[in-house]
């Protein structure tokens, strides 16, 4: 493999970046002259692969979190499309995280759902981890619902709760890092999007009713989200922190997906799943491990497979029809 560099600009560097489960490594390049070499172009590559390859035009993308992929098994009609044939794709190394982007009928409604994300801690930047939502921007997405396992801060919520997102805490943007970083392109949104009223509220308030609906009101939350690097789970010391700066969960991801999501003007839904209690008591034994996380998931799962089916079916139809009533496209 060769690369050419311009005058004056270093050719690019490799890094191997050791993935977390299973050994896989990841391959990354920095190109110090090009920050974000995933053009507009690029990304319109992904999406008409995609679009090519199905019939489906959904305008509601989901994005699955650990242990919570089992949503995308729910859908009718599939397009499964692994992430390593889908052109300029990521791979996704964690347990718990499929690695395709399903297409399909979720209750007649046409969605878009990735089965597994990509994390900073796996050796990628931010921007890249957050690529896919612009890809699915450009298959003609406008809502997407963001879903992730977290830990739980906030001393009233429980393990199995859900935790409605209305906010977020961009740690990693104070220290300068952002998916958004580099050059602008317009096309995908404006230089200085703002980051208030990320979370819409006339969904978290259908969210509830949905909730409300099928019985499991109970368990919902409404609080303030986190995202760390990772992987590594945080210090005592920093989670007490964290709770002083009034967070009520504590993630690694989620942000930078939203923050990209925004960015191209889509409407954003999320939520977190609270599969352990975050430890913040020196004298504590437990430690929290991802096996906790999964566990906790799989034994939520028909719950959560029914709440985001309700949410869906009640964005949709809030939705005037394209292409049809399910939004595919007339094959005769």
């Amino acid at each position: 493999m060769s690369f050419c560099s311009s005058e004056g600009v270093p050719p690019p560097t490799p890094i191997t970046a050791q993935a977390s489960g299973g050994g896989r490594e990841v391959l990354e390049f920095v190109f110090p002259g090009d920050p974000h070499p995933y053009t507009y172009e690029v990304i319109e590559q992904s999406s008409r692969f995609l679009l090519e390859r199905t019939k489906h035009r959904p305008r509601i993308g989901i994005i699955c979190g650990s242990g919570l992929g089992g949503l995308a098994e729910l859908l009718k009609e599939k397009d499964v499309f692994p992430y390593e044939e889908i052109p300029n794709f990521p791979a996704s190394t964690v347990p718990g995280h499929a690695g395709r982007m399903v297409i399909g009928l979720l209750e007649d409604v046409p969605v878009i759902c990735m089965q597994g994300r990509f994390h900073c801690y796996e050796g990628y930047a931010l921007w890249k981890c957050a690529m896919p939502v612009r890809v699915m921007k450009l298959t003609g997405v406008s809502h997407i619902i963001v879903t992730n396992a977290a830990g739980g801060l906030n001393p009233a919520y429980n393990v199995g709760d859900i935790m409605l997102l209305k906010d977020h805490i961009n740690m990693q943007g104070f220290a300068g890092d952002s998916p958004l970083k580099g050059r602008n392109d317009e096309r995908f949104g404006p230089r200085f999007p703002a980051m208030n009223n990320s979370y819409d509220q006339r969904l978290r308030q259908m969210a509830k009713q949905v909730a409300k609906d099928i019985g499991i009101d109970q368990y919902i939350r409404e609080g303030v989200y986190v995202m760390l690097g990772g992987p590594a789970y945080e210090t005592v010391a920093e989670l007490r922190l964290l709770r002083m700066l009034g967070v009520d969960a504590v993630g690694m991801s989620t942000v930078p997906e939203v923050m990209v999501a925004r960015h191209c003007g889509m409407t954003v839904f999320a939520f977190s799943l609270i599969t352990n209690e975050c430890i913040t008591d020196y004298d504590a034994q437990g430690e929290a491990n991802h096996e906790e996380v999964i566990e906790t998931a799989n034994k939520r799962q028909n719950d959560l497979n029914l709440f985001v089916t309700r949410v869906v079916s009640s964005m949709a139809n809030e939705m005037p029809p394209v292409n049809g009533k399910n939004g595919s496209v007339d094959e005769n």
